[in-house]
């Protein structure tokens, strides 16, 4: 999995089927230092993340591992929105800072 922060939304009217209705966000990937990487990806969100959120991207097959996920073409998927992150005894990461 990687960290990542929601950048902001992606909108598609024209689809492959089984992509119908998934929600597609712009993910700004976050190394171990909580600074943002200048790489970019788009992620389908099952949890309803929003922007500027941290949350938690699975990749490659483990993306398809949740039902009903399983047979849709992802690469990304959004399996989890971030409280807290700390390395070392310091935090990283609040969700509760940011508002």
């Amino acid at each position: 999995m990687q960290i990542a922060q929601v950048r902001g939304t992606v909108v598609s009217t024209q689809k492959e089927q089984s992509l119908m209705g998934v929600k597609f966000i712009l993910v700004q990937l976050i190394d171990e230092e909580g600074q943002l990487l200048p790489k970019y990806e788009v992620a389908a969100d099952c949890v309803g993340a929003g922007v500027n959120e941290w949350v938690l991207v699975s990749r490659g097959s483990a993306a398809r591992q949740l039902p009903g996920y399983e047979k849709r073409p992802l690469d990304a998927l959004v399996v989890g929105i971030i409280d807290t992150v700390s390395l070392d005894n310091r935090q990283l990461y609040s969700k509760k800072d940011q508002y």
